[in-house]
């Protein structure tokens, strides 16, 4: 099983070339059955990425362009006034979020109202339309993409919105040999027809998450974790600077995350325990969206990186 998804990954990087923990990052979001917001500058592959992870997954992808304009509905869908012979009825029609995987581009373009509109579905798994409920389906993964600049005209995320992704994934520019490799591939692609694409069965992720729900979580594990989470709420406990920098902490959502990532990423390193070192590798992208930094942070130009990184140093490891 786990050589299975391994395979998986490393076709995903073949067509993603220089981004190798961002892929490994929304595997284990994957593993998890948790959403993915992806952060970057534009040109960085944030859409190609998700496209590559839905062309070798058996699974139907469906993009959302977010814009200024776009109205609920056009997500969630509605009911619609269907007319046969002299019967009228009203019968649902899904929206585009009735997939499995979501690419929601742009996340962060349009207003609150329609980013709203995904908070039900994101949390529990489904649609309310005109009082009745719509289930989504058993895979169902938002990867939602923003860009850090070009502010203009964009709605900045709630923060209930914000909560509801397990890890949030910084994008940063590939290396000068990874981008030598991306000219190769790119001059490849468009020169030659495309080959068929072995798919991933959702069965093996649905095996997979078993899997890794079997995988075993010790008590100083757990400590660690909610010392961890506990920390960027009563910061001045530990450190005076931290104290300053923190306005709001994580909620037990961001807890809950650091286990399901933890135990995920054990997993995909072939254990069946999880170590600190499993929390220390998925603390950044499942805190750093969970955290409200205060003005003196914004003033200093801290990055809410480090001070993830500063409560890791003061937070004690388990022995």
């Amino acid at each position: 099983m786990r050589e299975t998804i391994l395979h998986f990954e490393a076709g995903v990087n073949e067509a993603v070339i220089g981004q190798q923990d961002v892929v490994r990052q929304v595997l284990i979001a994957l593993l998890a059955d948790g959403h993915v917001l992806l952060e970057s500058l534009p040109g960085l592959a944030k859409t190609r990425t998700v496209k590559a992870i839905a062309a070798r997954l058996a699974a139907t992808m469906r993009r959302i362009q977010f814009t200024p304009d776009l109205l609920p509905s056009d997500i969630t869908g509605g009911e619609t006034l269907l007319q046969s012979g002299n019967e009228r009825m009203l019968q649902f029609q899904p929206g585009p979020i009735f997939g499995n995987l979501i690419l929601a581009d742009e996340i962060n373009r349009a207003p609150a109202k329609v980013q709203s509109a995904l908070l039900e579905a994101m949390e529990e798994r489904q649609i309310s339309v005109a009082g009745k409920t719509h289930p989504m389906a058993d895979l169902f993964l938002v990867m939602a993409t923003q860009n850090p600049i070009e502010q203009e005209g964009t709605y900045p995320l709630p923060e209930a919105q914000m909560d509801r992704f397990l890890m949030k994934v910084l994008i940063d520019y590939p290396s000068p040999e990874s981008e030598r490799d991306m000219l190769k591939l790119l001059r490849r692609e468009t020169s030659e027809a495309p080959g068929e694409i072995e798919t991933l069965a959702q069965e093996v992720v649905f095996a997979a998450r078993h899997e890794i729900q079997k995988v075993e979580v010790a008590p100083a594990i757990d400590n660690y974790i909610v010392s961890l989470v506990n920390a960027t709420r009563h910061p001045k406990t530990l450190d005076a600077e931290l104290a300053r920098w923190i306005e709001v902490g994580a909620s037990p959502r961001g807890a809950i995350g650091l286990d399901r990532a933890s135990r995920a990423h054990a997993w995909l390193d072939g254990r069946d325990y999880v170590t600190p070192d499993d929390v220390r590798a998925v603390v950044r992208p499942v805190l750093r969206h969970r955290l409200i930094l205060s003005y003196d942070a914004s003033a200093e130009t801290v990055s809410a990186d480090q001070v993830v990184d500063k409560l890791v140093a003061a937070v004690a490891v388990p022995a």
